[in-house]
């Protein structure tokens, strides 16, 4: 594509990044004058007309977003095979750059990145958009060090086109959301679940799950709570700890409704914390190094950014060895893109001509030239072996390699022709897959864009089409053994519910939601419903005698514990003072009766209140805890009798009659 004009407008000047489903280069907008980003998407892709209808729609939703934050698009249209969209160009590097050079940032930067990626994702959130892919590889900052979001609006048209295979899909899964996982849902909180990700990978300078493998990953989504960030740097503001969990409850409603809502809470956060707790350096912090590129980044004082993070998205542009690729310029033209996969354009590096050699004051010219021409000799022998020694090392590192052809959602027969013209050896494999077509390749290995050596061999992923299983018939089937058949099947046992019936056994399977026949995906939840048996009364045993009270209970085909608490009670001593459950309560066959034996009455001596008036009587007695019963004789207030007679003793909570005349 370089040197080629779309559209007879944008002039194809240089390769910045291959993905899985587009190309994107530097270009020059012909009538405008001006520098852009041209995504292209593969041509395997843009023969789909379904996908392409969905990515055009995508596009003119996020031309809407007219926000600072937000990388913006300003052209979409096709050029023959070719399906493009143009975009601002952002000069500068990723978070993910940030990151790899910095390791963890201070709480302060990583506000100063989160707030105005939040800002991004309300405006969006507000337009009625979506991102779902919010991870720090889409985060750009620029040398200026504004923070923008890229990619807005597309992954809904390349959601179902993506490769889910090894590295990439690790680098994916660490931000899906539990319910993005289980059944693909995506709104506003989703999105908020990945900064909440990133920022605990901002403060940490690690992502919080991890695993040999994506299941793994997925399962600690589900599964886990999300860690708070002081386990990992102690000492840490709590205050930040409960910001992550907030955007990462696994439960969506337990999330802000929106970023709009999250952004308000991290300045309230922030406003919370002290200078230090927001400077603090996390003992993960790989201080960076500390040349002009850093010294300007700091002098420059960059709004909407911290100092530490323009300085290290200066070092990662332009001082580590790995995002810097020394590439030939070409006579008359401008330097040659960076290898694929790079985030953005990288530095151009020529090596400067020799100074001429300087002359001694008291050298005549012909000495001058004897002294000159050897060193100039020297000087071309270095040249000529540093020439044949880059040769060397390009035909080893790159001479030998191609890189593996984009061939994502072809089918079986079409990968395999593309890679074969190639020059490179197939082999194929397959897998179930929910999104892509059955016979269509899911992904390749190596992926699409990375080097493999000339007649190597590229394993093709092929997908067989969504995984389903049947929810086994286990009616009747005893719980345990019902438990294992679902197991079995790839399904997981859920929630058990009881109830009483009178036609199936005891601790075996009345049904099954869903029912019997259902298709689920693998590992989906079945919930079981088992019968508890015939109901059975319980007998009412309270004040019989301990043995004749067990007895009862157990010809009804109950069981029989004796609390070890004794409790006083009107029953005699010995007999039973209550009972759980109740008479008349339906138990099943085998369950149990808690019996609670009596001490007897707990006797108390009575007040005397004989020339008491009413109140004062019946004041006295009730607090010495009894109840009074009045008697009125004749019309008086003066209590004349009681029964029983103060100074005896009587059960607690007993009447105790007064009369009055």
């Amino acid at each position: 594509m370089v040197g080629q004009v779309l559209d007879g407008r944008y002039r194809v000047d240089a390769r910045v990044a291959i993905g899985g489903m587009a190309t994107v280069y530097r270009a020059v907008d012909t009538r405008l004058d001006r520098v852009l980003a041209l995504k292209v998407m593969h041509t395997s892709l843009s023969a789909d007309e379904t996908f392409v209808t969905r990515f055009i729609r995508e596009a003119k939703s996020a031309a809407r977003l007219a926000h600072a934050n937000v990388v913006g698009v300003f052209d979409q249209g096709t050029d023959g095979t070719y399906v493009y969209l143009a975009m601002e160009y952002v000069e500068g590097c990723t978070l993910r750059d940030v990151l790899r050079d910095r390791g963890a940032l201070r709480p302060r930067a990583a506000l100063d990145v989160l707030e105005p990626v939040l800002a991004a994702l309300g405006a969006a959130h507000r337009a009625g958009l979506v991102h779902r892919d919010v991870k720090p590889e889409n985060v750009l900052i620029g040398d200026d060090g504004r923070v923008k979001v890229a990619d807005f609006g597309l992954v809904r048209a390349v959601d179902s086109q993506t490769s889910a295979t090894t590295d990439s899909i690790l680098g994916t899964v660490s931000y899906l959301a539990p319910e993005q996982i289980e059944d693909g849902t995506a709104t506003p909180r989703t999105d908020l679940y990945a900064c909440g990700v990133m920022l605990y990978e901002m403060l940490t300078g690690s992502k919080p799950h991890s695993g040999g493998s994506p299941a793994q990953v997925l399962y600690q989504h589900l599964n886990k709570d999300m860690p708070a960030p002081s386990a990992t740097v102690p000492g840490m503001a709590a205050a930040l700890d409960g910001l992550v969990a907030l955007a990462t409850a696994r439960t969506p409603e337990q999330r802000p409704e929106d970023a709009v809502a999250l952004l308000a809470r991290a300045r309230t956060v922030r406003a919370e914390l002290a200078d230090e707790e927001l400077d603090a350096v996390p003992p993960q912090a790989t201080q960076g190094g500390t040349g002009p590129a850093e010294d300007a980044a700091r002098r420059s004082g960059v709004s909407g950014i911290s100092g530490d993070i323009a300085a290290a998205a200066a070092h990662a542009t332009a001082g580590t060895e790995a995002d810097t690729y020394v590439i030939p310029r070409p006579a008359g033209g401008s330097a040659a893109g960076p290898a694929p996969d790079a985030d953005l354009n990288r530095t151009a590096l020529l090596s400067p001509p020799p100074a001429d050699p300087p002359g001694g004051s008291d050298a005549g010219s012909g000495g001058r030239r004897r002294r000159v021409q050897p060193r100039w000799v020297l000087v071309t022998l270095a040249l000529l072996l540093v020439a044949l020694v880059g040769t060397g090392i390009w035909y080893v590192n790159s001479g030998q390699f191609v890189r593996t052809p984009a061939v994502l959602d072809e089918t079986r027969a079409e990968a395999t022709k593309t890679l074969s013209e190639a020059g490179l050896d197939v082999q194929v494999k397959e897998d179930f897959s929910e999104r892509v077509e059955r016979g269509h390749v899911i992904g390749t290995d190596p992926e699409p864009g990375e080097r493999v050596r000339k007649t190597g061999t590229v394993t093709l992923t092929v997908s067989r089409g969504p995984h389903v299983v049947k929810v086994p018939d286990l009616k009747d089937t005893p719980l345990s053994d019902a438990r294992r058949k679902l197991k079995d099947a790839g399904l997981e046992p859920g929630t058990v519910e009881r109830r009483f019936d009178e036609k199936t056994a005891r601790g075996s399977v009345l049904a099954t939601d869903p029912e019997a026949g259902s298709k689920r995906r693998p590992g989906a939840a079945v919930a079981l419903t088992v019968s508890k048996g015939a109901p059975v009364e319980v007998p009412d045993v309270v004040g019989d005698k301990r043995s004749d009270a067990a007895e009862k209970l157990e010809d009804a085909g109950l069981k029989v514990r004796i609390a070890t608490e004794r409790v006083h009670s009107e029953h005699d001593k010995g007999s039973i003072a209550r009972q759980s459950p109740t008479d008349g309560a339906r138990a099943a066959e085998g369950d149990t009766v808690t019996l609670t034996v009596s001490k007897g009455p707990d006797l108390i001596e009575v007040p005397d209140v004989e020339g008491s008036s009413e109140d004062e009587a019946t004041e006295k007695l009730e607090g010495a805890g009894f109840e009074v019963t009045v008697r009125r004789i004749f019309f008086g207030d003066t209590v004349f009798n009681q029964s029983p007679d103060g100074g005896k003793k009587a059960p607690r909570g007993s009447s105790i009659t007064i009369w009055l005349r």
